[in-house]
């Protein structure tokens, strides 16, 4: 059971269903609770631990459909159904012998000896089950023994389509293929020419539907390896770069990486609001109790959430960068409520009432980008409306994220102004698109602007985005 659920688990996370390992507990006694006896009572039980939200629930449900369906052998058994019918009522006593060994290998988890590792698949009694199976149509049996040999040539390891070949070979192996092909040349030389070509007809179905049974394990496993894959690649890829196809995309990843960063961050607060136990302080608060801890003490830190303020160039392919920042940065109101964003290229505006007026953060930043971009670069200017707009905002708590390249098209970038920012603020990050090597050429700022910077570093993906902001809510006490 344990292993049938793990490789669940497993399936449920190709399909992009978070599941958590304390997740994976509560589903472990929920099988034990339930068992696999009743198909509809195991997934809603299931369900009910393992799907949380409404999207999640849905991929639960087909992913479930799919991994629990044992209709492998099904449609041959129905088109033979009546074929086997009619020979039955004509035979007699001799239609009894295929049943009798139906219901023998009927119990048994596979040809290979009943489930025992180690024994070999190809012996004469493993094979009489095979050959049994196949010509009676013994669909559980025959599915009991593919899925058998799934578990031993360990299919839930399957990841790439090419793949497929191998797996489909192995498990026809473990099946008792070279036995197999052994009692059809036996019977050839027996003169038994009509009994070789039927087992070779169902040697060839068997190949057929272990290659399709496969097939779906594949889909299974893999069913969003695609979509991850090219979600790792485009979280590291210069935003610069990123091709309008993919913006969907990016604004799905960027939610699912603030969605986690969220839940890891907000773990955090709660175990600093408890504190930890101080454990000197404890002893001697229970002297008089002969150490019996009748009162305990907890050391508390106070955790006070950060006041951001972003100021964003929105001009050139700063743009993009600046475009998901704020993203990042408005998708996290639950640990970052404080958040002030500014934009400028010529002139610095605030835009922070776009996002609270506007309904979806999208177009509240393509109106910022609108309104505020297109114009020539200009930092001085930015600094001085940056210094009249919100200079006596800034105290201690607040930290000042700058996201910029830094190029002034050779103007004063008024580095007086970024000191005194950075005298009142209780930190002051600078985020360059450029690499390091293109700090300070030509017409490049950073030389002057860096003294007056806690932090800069370079910024120009998905990932380094994530970084930034990570370590902000880390630094956020």
């Amino acid at each position: 059971m344990t292993e049938v659920l793990g490789d669940f688990i497993r399936a449920l996370r190709a399909a992009d269903v978070r599941v958590s390992t304390s997740e994976s507990i509560d589903a472990g006694n929920v099988v034990d609770l339930v068992g696999f006896g009743s198909r509809e009572v195991l997934r809603d039980g299931l369900s009910h631990v393992l799907a949380k939200s409404e999207d999640e629930k849905q991929a639960f449900r087909e992913t479930f459909d799919k991994f629990f369906a044992f209709d492998q052998f099904k449609s041959r058994e129905q088109g033979e159904a009546e074929e086997r019918d009619e020979e039955s009522d004509g035979e007699g006593e001799e239609g009894g012998d295929p049943s009798g060994q139906q219901g023998q290998s009927g119990g048994m988890p596979g040809p290979g000896g009943g489930g025992r590792e180690g024994e070999p698949a190809g012996d004469a009694a493993s094979l009489q089950d095979l050959v049994a199976m196949l010509e009676s149509g013994d669909q559980a049996a025959l599915q009991m023994a593919l899925a058998e040999a799934a578990r031993q040539a360990q299919l839930n390891r399957i990841r790439l389509f090419t793949q497929r070949g191998m797996y489909v070979r192995r498990m026809m192996e473990i099946m008792g293929l070279n036995g197999l092909q052994d009692e059809i040349e036996r019977r050839e030389g027996e003169g038994n020419q009509a009994g070789a070509d039927g087992l070779r007809g169902l040697r060839d179905q068997l190949r057929a539907d272990v290659r399709d049974y496969v097939e779906k394990q594949l889909e299974i496993f893999t069913a969003n390896s695609g979509r991850q894959l090219r979600e790792e690649v485009l979280s590291q890829v210069r935003l610069g770069n990123i091709d309008a196809r993919d913006m969907k995309i990016m604004r799905e990843l960027v939610a699912k990486m603030a969605k986690r960063l969220v839940a890891l961050h907000s773990r955090r607060r709660k175990v600093d609001r408890r504190g930890h136990l101080d454990v000197r302080r404890t002893i001697r608060a229970n002297v008089e109790f002969d150490g019996l801890m009748f009162h305990t003490i907890w050391k508390q830190k106070k955790i006070d959430r950060p006041k951001v303020m972003a100021i964003c160039d929105v001009s050139g392919s700063v743009a993009q960068v600046a475009r998901f920042l704020l993203m990042f940065l408005y998708s996290m109101q639950e640990v970052l409520p404080r958040v002030r964003s500014f934009a400028f290229s010529g002139q610095l505006g605030e835009t922070t009432k776009m996002f609270e007026s506007e309904r979806k953060i999208e177009e509240a930043i393509t109106k910022a980008l609108r309104e505020h971009g297109g114009g020539s670069t200009d930092y001085g200017q930015a600094f001085l409306d940056l210094e009249r707009l919100a200079l006596d905002d800034i105290d201690h708590r607040t930290t000042v994220l700058i996201l910029g390249d830094a190029r002034s098209n050779y103007g004063d970038p008024r580095g007086d102004i970024l000191k005194k920012i950075h005298a009142r603020a209780r930190r002051v990050i600078w985020l360059n698109p450029e690499p390091r090597s293109m700090w300070n050429s030509g017409d490049s700022e950073m030389r002057r602007l860096q003294p007056y910077c806690d932090t800069a570093k370079t910024c120009a993906s998905l990932k380094d985005l994530e970084r930034v902001v990570s370590e902000l809510l880390r630094h956020a006490a």
